[in-house]
């Protein structure tokens, strides 16, 4: 039997377990607020913002917010207020939030499995247009960020996106946020089973639902049966991963507990096998862990990953097991290496039925409400009626018949979208960065836009799988750390003193194959204007020094210091 959180095993462990008494778990007893996000949760659930939304603010504008609603609660609804024009990344840690608020916002549009309709897609680019100055977004999530939001608009844009099936719920916030799928699900050919039953049950059952409502932190869930391993479970509170147990066929690997920001932590295996019909409970039993035993006092301790490195797998497990299902679960094996080094569908590739979807790469998800409506436009023209976002940041056509695949294709590129693009455009991923992140030290979208045009200018004939990450701080929103070349934000000195836009390198991060986190070098940064020769400069170097179909993070993990700076 386990030990209980009173009674841990060992003597690390309980070291462990009394360094952490008293960090607001539920489950313990620790119920009084032990910050101000715990006591703005407790006097109202976030989920309630939307009627005084409706029935106050959109009514008499952005000065009638209540503050607590305006940076805690409207999150949960899915929007931020977005920075402010004109405030440099040298004074995003030194402003007040009032000071950093613009009078606008970024809303989410959440998007499980990365499923959207024509229709869906044409009304995003259509709020777009017409309530967003034509912004939109593609996430590494699978959604759709939309900026320059009024808040009188809110109440419009719910009933378009709502008119059509989308919503916002609990896009952002302390809560389930969307569950990423595999943009392939129920289509590829070699996939091991189809999770959208249990991505479409776990949305009906809990999303919206103030039974998880308030947890310590936001909670990310993943869910692929593709060999490919297409939703990075390697780094989400909980992914199931598709696997076939040799008794019982095709079912779910249980992970649990990954994350990035600024301590990162590979998802660990529950070691449990779990059938697609009870993949809803299982989630719900993790949740309701997350809930009870997750830590409140400290916001930087808040997420589930900080739970799982003090317990490990087994205590969580039994917990799991004895408290929340009250049933064991199914030894099951561990999910085989992915079948793809590239795991994001770009091209074209033959579906189950005999069509074909078609991946295709904006540049870093950056597109715009007008183009999304033509793209919307040019499914339907090819008689789709299904499109697919991915967590990489691209997007897919599916179900185009053989005859009308060349056609679609040109349309896309018409649209300087690539089907076949180059392994800059396809692997390089920036967040939203400083032109409307509040957290942002840096630009981020428009640099890696210039650095693909610039890698395609000086290395046309590279062709190895690349992934390059731009984030504008710290907290790892494009997933630096399992990026080959990752770059982390901030303000460095350049050749003449001058403090100057730039970034810390990361160098050698991978999921999927060998799992792990880059290399920072020490002292190794760039500035912004570098970036480009720095880069070239360092794959000039793995060509010249890898071994024979040496990847290029098992490369950087031997290479000198020399040779990655």
């Amino acid at each position: 039997m386990a030990a209980t959180p009173d009674q841990p095993a060992t003597t690390t462990a309980r070291r462990k377990a009394g360094r952490h008494r008293g960090e607001g778990q539920w489950a313990v007893g620790h119920h009084t607020p032990l910050n101000g996000n715990e006591q703005f949760k407790k006097e109202d659930d976030g989920l309630n913002v939307r009627t005084r939304i409706e029935t106050i603010y959109a009514k008499r504008g952005f000065d009638s917010i209540d503050p607590n609603d305006l940076r805690g609660r409207m999150r949960w609804w899915g929007l931020y207020t977005q920075r402010k024009p004109g405030i440099d990344g040298g004074k995003t840690a030194i402003l007040e939030p009032e000071e950093l608020d613009d009078r606008y916002f970024m809303l989410r549009v959440r998007i499980d499995g990365g499923r959207l309709t024509t229709a869906q897609l044409r009304v995003i680019g259509e709020i777009s247009q017409e309530y967003a100055r034509g912004t939109a977004d593609i996430t590494d999530r699978q959604n759709v960020q939309l900026h320059w939001i009024r808040i009188e608009d809110v109440p419009a844009i719910w009933e378009k996106l709502e008119a059509v099936g989308l919503s916002t719920t609990e896009a952002c916030g302390d809560c389930p946020r969307v569950i990423i799928g595999s943009p392939v699900a129920d289509i590829a050919d070699d996939e091991i089973i189809d999770g959208t039953p249990a991505v479409d049950e776990i949305h009906d059952r809990y999303i919206g639902n103030k039974e998880f409502s308030n947890l310590p932190r936001k909670f990310k869930t993943a869910i692929s049966g593709s060999p490919v391993q297409d939703v990075v479970h390697e780094i989400n509170d909980i992914a199931f991963v598709g696997v076939v147990h040799p008794e019982h066929g095709p079912g779910f690997d249980v992970w649990v507990g990954g994350g990035l920001s600024t301590n990162p932590r590979l998802a660990e295996r529950l070691g449990a096998w779990v059938p697609l019909d009870e993949v809803a409970d299982v989630w719900a039993g993790v949740v309701g862990i997350f809930r009870d035993y997750g830590y409140r006092r400290l916001r930087n301790r808040a997420r589930l990953k900080f739970l799982m490195a003090d317990w490990g797998p087994e205590k969580f497990r039994q917990v799991l097991e004895d408290e929340y299902l009250k049933r064991p679960l199914i030894v099951g094996p561990a999910p085989e290496q992915p079948s793809s080094r590239w795991r994001d569908h770009v091209g074209v590739h033959r579906q189950r039925d005999g069509r074909f979807y078609v991946g295709f790469a904006p540049r870093v998800g950056r597109v715009d409400g007008s183009t999304l409506a033509k793209i919307a436009d040019l499914a339907a023209a090819h008689g789709s009626d299904r499109l697919r976002t991915t967590v990489e940041q691209k997007m897919l056509v599916l179900d185009v018949a053989e005859d009308r695949v060349d056609s679609l294709v040109a349309g896309l590129e018409a649209l300087d979208f690539q089907v076949k693009p180059s392994p800059f455009r396809r692997g390089t991923m920036a967040c939203t960065g400083i032109e409307f992140c509040k957290l942002a030290i840096v630009e981020t979208k428009a640099r890696g836009a210039s650095l693909i045009n610039e890698l395609e200018r000086r290395l046309p004939d590279f062709d190895e799988p690349l992934t390059i990450n731009i984030n504008g701080c710290p907290n790892a929103c494009a997933r630096i750390q399992t990026a080959d070349i990752g770059l982390k934000g901030q303000l460095v000195l350049d050749a003449d003193g001058n403090q100057v836009e730039g970034y810390q390198v990361h160098l050698g991060g991978a999921l999927g194959l060998e799992a792990g986190f880059g290399r920072k070098v020490r002292g190794l940064k760039v500035t912004s204007d570098e970036l480009p020769d720095y880069v070239e400069r360092v794959l000039v170097r793995f060509r010249e020094e890898r071994e024979e179909d040496e990847r290029f993070a098992a490369w950087a993990a031997r290479a000198s210091a020399e040779s990655l700076s």
